[in-house]
């Protein structure tokens, strides 16, 4: 049986950024233009709203004690927002019952994901939640621009690119919280406190 730990690997951001630039890259190729810069603004929007409430909490404390909220759950928006854009591309030319499941179970992989987050205890309910419901706003609002607009292209080389990605789940999360460590501390002009002990800087990991 797969460990939660193994489990919310697929949503870190080695594997699920270059699977978000990939369908951007299969948008292109496909002359798709508008899709294109409609997802690169969702998906870019939803990153961009994760990274802001990790700084703001690292550089000045901007979080919601009572919630136990210190900033979105990456790995919650990233899974919501990517898998359901995918179901949405591959499934588009099948019939409107089908597209539906593939959303519905798009939905379900980033809720797993989600309660994942919660397993390990790197997340509190609240960032997982709100993680959860920005990425169904940027999944489903990018299926539901697209839902009218049949985009003629080859699906399997989507399909082969996310698969060739795979390989990558085996190496080590990017430290993408180091980075935001380093320029929260930089625009909030603080000192950068002593390094975590090793126990520490294996949970960080995970956020």
């Amino acid at each position: 049986m797969i460990s939660w730990a193994a489990f919310t690997k697929l949503a870190d951001s080695n594997f699920t950024m270059p699977v978000a630039a990939l369908l951007a890259v299969w948008l292109a190729g496909a002359r798709a233009w508008k899709p294109f810069f409609q997802w690169s603004f969702l998906f870019g929007a939803g990153i961009l709203l994760v990274v802001a409430t990790k700084i703001a909490y690292i550089g000045w404390g901007a979080g919601i004690p009572a919630l136990d909220f210190t900033g979105i759950s990456g790995h919650a928006m990233r899974a919501t927002a990517i898998a359901p854009a995918l179901m949405a591309i591959l499934l588009q030319k099948k019939t409107r019952q089908l597209q539906q499941i593939g959303l519905l179970a798009g939905l379900a992989f980033g809720i797993a994901i989600s309660i994942s987050r919660l397993a390990i205890h790197v997340h509190s309910v609240s960032e997982v939640v709100s993680g959860c419901l920005l990425g169904a706003a940027v999944g489903l609002g990018f299926a539901w621009l697209i839902r009218n607009r049949p985009i003629v292209f080859d699906r399997k080389l989507l399909l082969v690119g996310v698969i060739a990605l795979l390989p990558v789940l085996s190496l080590k999360p990017a430290p993408t919280d180091s980075w935001m460590e380093s320029v929260a501390y930089y625009l909030s002009g603080k000192e950068r406190p002593a390094k975590t002990t090793s126990l520490e800087s294996v949970t960080t990991e995970y956020h």
